[in-house]
C-alpha cells in the first residue's frame, strides 16, 4: 500500500500521520553529522552465504535473502533474541509462536521461549529445547552465577547452566511510589562492578537489584529517555569496559535513540539515529527492505564491546500479517563495527584548556593502528563536537610496540568538566569507520546513588514532622548528604543522611516549621543534595493525617 506523506517543514522533531505510522522530522542540524557521527552508521553488511534465495516466505522486500541469518522458519513466527558465546557455542534464547496461529502475528500474546544454538554466530540457529511460556527474553548473569531469562509480565526462568535445566520464578517490583508500566513489561539489564543489577524499563526508568534476581527497586523518578515525541519501547542497556549504553526505539516514528551513561543513572542522549528500516544489506551491495526492526540486542566480546546485533523483523505491518499468508517474522543477525580499545594516558584531568591529551590506540589481531589508521580523518573529544566533524586534531605520534600513541591539542576537544568519556572518530586507510570511547582522567566513575520515598508526616506534641526514607543504590559507600522537603517551591525543613553502604537505608526525622492544616494534601518534593552528585528529585502526592 501506498503510504502519502503530507506536513510543513520544521527545524525541531515534528509529528506527521502516515497508515500504521508517523514520520517525525529530524532536527535539521543532523545532516552535518559525519559518518560514523551517528549510531546507525555502525551496521555493516552481512556476508553472502549460500543460504541465499528467493524460494522463502516474505514479500519482495525481503528477497532474496540468507535464510541461514539468524532464526526463521515457515512454521513459526520469532520474535526477540539474545544470544551468549560459552565453549565456541552460541546460544540464543528468542519467542516464538504457530506462523497459523488464528491471531497472525498477535498470536505473540501466547508466544513460548526457547532455546537456540549455533557454531556460527550469524547463524542458523537451531531449535535445542522448550524453555516456557513467554515473551521477548534477554539472558543476563546475576551476582548468584546464575543465568536469567528475563520474560514479559514480571516473569523469568533461572538455571546454573546455559543449557538448563531452567527453573521458572516472578520477580517482585517494588516500585517505590514512583510510575510503572503495567505489567512490568520489556526490561533490559547490566551487571555492575559490584554484581549488582540495574535494568531500564520500557518506559525509561531505571530499576536496581543487589542480586540481580528476583527482588527488585525503582529508582529514578522520571524516564531517562530523550524529551522529544516517541512512543518508546524495547529499550537494551549494555555496559562496556568504559560506559552504560542504552538504545530505545520510537515503534511509531520508526527511530530508535542512543543514550550513554557513567553511571548506569544519569543519562545523555547522542544526536542521530540509532537505527532506522533500511540497514539490512550485504556484501555484494543487494539490500533488505525489512518493514520493522524492533527488539534489538547485541552479542559482547570480553571488554563488552557490540560486535552483532540481533534485531526482531517483519516484512509488513504487524497487522497485515495474517496466519497461512507469505508474511512472518524472524530474528535476523547484523554485523556492528566494534569500537577501539583507546586510553587516555594524562594523569590530570584534560580539558579544553589542556596543552595536549595523549590517546593510546591498541593493536588487536584484527587492527594495527600504525598501518591502517588514515590520520589526517581523526578527530578526539566531547563526542557533539566529534561526531560533526570538529574536536582536536592530532599533533604527533609516538609507537608503543604493537600500540600507537597519539598527541592531541586540548584546544579544540570541546571537553569540559560535564564530560565522562572521550571520543576518537575517523577512519582507516580503507574507508572504514574507526571510533572508539576512552574514559576521562579525574573522572569518578564507581558513585553513590541516593534515592528517597515520599515523606510521612505525624503531628507531635512538639508540631509537624516528617519521615523520609533514603537508599544509596550506588555502588560504593555514600558520604553524609543533605535532605531537604519542600512544598511547591518553600523549603519546609532540611536534615542530614548519614553515611550508607550500598543498597543500605536510613530515615531522616525532619521537623516542619509550617504549619500545614490536618487532612490536607499537597505535592511535596524531596531533594537529596551530595557533593559531587547530581541532585535526585522526588515528587509526590502525600495527604497529612488527620490528627
Amino acid at each position: 500500500m501506498k503510504r502519502i506523506v503530507l506536513g510543513l517543514l520544521c527545524t525541531g522533531l515534528c509529528l506527521f500521520s502516515v497508515a500504521d505510522s508517523v514520520v517525525r522530522e529530524r532536527p535539521q542540524e543532523w545532516k552535518n553529522l559525519i559518518r560514523g557521527g551517528q549510531f546507525k552508521d555502525l551496521f555493516l553488511p552481512m556476508p553472502v552465504r549460500d543460504g541465499m534465495t528467493s524460494e522463502t516466505w516474505g514479500g519482495e522486500n525481503v528477497k532474496p535473502r540468507d535464510i541461514t541469518n539468524g532464526i526463521e522458519d515457515p512454521e513459526w513466527s520469532y520474535w526477540c533474541a539474545s544470544a551468549h558465546a560459552e565453549n565456541g557455542k552460541y546460544h540464543l534464547y528468542t519467542s516464538r509462536w504457530p506462523e497459523n496461529e488464528p491471531r497472525g502475528h498477535f498470536g505473540y500474546f501466547d508466544s513460548e521461549i526457547v532455546h537456540a544454538v549455533a557454531d556460527d554466530p550469524a547463524g542458523p540457529y537451531i531449535f535445542k529445547d522448550w524453555i516456557g511460556p513467554g515473551h521477548n527474553p534477554e539472558l543476563y548473569r546475576n551476582a548468584l552465577d546464575e543465568w536469567m531469562i528475563y520474560s514479559t509480565h514480571g516473569r523469568f526462568y533461572s538455571s546454573k547452566s546455559l543449557n538448563g535445566p531452567w527453573k521458572a520464578g516472578t520477580y517482585i517490583f517494588d516500585q517505590r511510589g514512583r510510575y510503572a508500566f503495567k505489567n512490568f513489561v520489556n526490561f533490559s539489564f547490566a551487571e555492575r562492578d559490584n554484581r549488582s543489577v540495574i535494568a531500564v524499563s520500557r518506559r525509561g526508568y531505571i530499576w536496581a537489584s543487589p542480586k540481580g534476581r528476583d527482588r527488585w527497586y525503582e529508582v529514578s523518578s522520571e524516564s531517562v529517555y530523550p524529551k522529544v515525541p516517541g512512543i518508546f519501547e524495547d529499550p537494551v542497556m549494555w555496559r562496556d569496559d568504559i560506559q552504560y549504553h542504552i538504545i530505545v526505539n520510537d515503534w511509531k516514528g520508526r527511530i530508535a535513540y542512543y543514550l550513554r551513561s557513567k553511571d548506569g543513572f544519569h543519562w545523555k542522549t547522542e544526536e542521530g539515529e540509532a537505527y532506522v528500516p533500511g540497514i539490512a544489506r550485504y556484501t555484494d551491495g543487494s539490500s533488505l527492505d525489512w518493514y520493522k526492526y524492533e527488539r534489538i540486542r547485541f552479542l559482547q566480546d570480553e571488554y563488552g564491546r557490540p560486535y552483532l546485533s540481533f534485531f526482531a523483523v517483519i516484512d509488513t505491518d504487524k497487522h497485515s500479517d495474517l496466519p497461512n499468508d507469505i508474511h512472518n517474522s524472524k530474528s535476523i543477525v547484523i554485523p556492528v563495527q566494534k569500537p577501539r580499545l583507546i586510553e587516555v594516558l594524562n594523569t590530570e584531568p584534560v580539558f579544553a584548556s589542556s596543552a595536549d591529551i595523549r590517546v593510546k590506540i591498541s593493536a588487536e589481531s584484527d587492527f594495527d593502528p600504525i598501518k591502517d589508521i588514515d590520520f589526517d580523518s581523526i578527530r578526539f573529544g566531547d563526542s557533539t563536537a566529534v561526531n560533526y566533524g570538529r574536536g582536536a586534531k592530532f599533533q604527533s605520534l609516538e609507537k608503543d610496540g604493537d600500540d600507537l600513541i597519539l598527541v592531541f591539542s586540548g584546544k579544540e576537544s570541546g571537553l569540559t568538566e560535564e564530560n565522562f568519556a572521550g571520543k576518537l572518530l575517523g577512519k582507516t586507510k580503507s574507508g572504514e569507520i574507526l571510533y572508539g570511547w576512552s574514559r576521562l582522567p579525574g573522572v569518578v566513575y564507581e558513585v553513590p546513588v541516593l534515592s528517597a520515598l515520599a515523606p510521612k508526616f505525624e503531628f507531635t506534641g512538639a508540631g509537624l514532622e516528617a519521615y523520609v526514607e533514603v537508599t544509596n543504590f550506588g555502588t560504593v559507600n555514600s558520604e553524609p548528604s543533605t535532605v531537604k522537603l519542600l512544598k511547591g517551591s518553600e523549603l519546609l525543613s532540611e536534615g542530614t543522611v548519614r553515611r550508607l553502604n550500598p543498597f543500605e537505608k536510613a530515615m531522616v526525622r525532619l521537623s516542619v516549621k509550617k504549619a500545614l492544616p490536618k487532612g490536607s494534601k499537597g505535592e511535596f518534593t524531596v531533594l537529596l543534595e551530595h557533593k559531587g552528585l547530581p541532585t535526585e528529585k522526588h515528587s509526590q502526592k502525600v495527604q497529612l493525617p488527620m490528627n
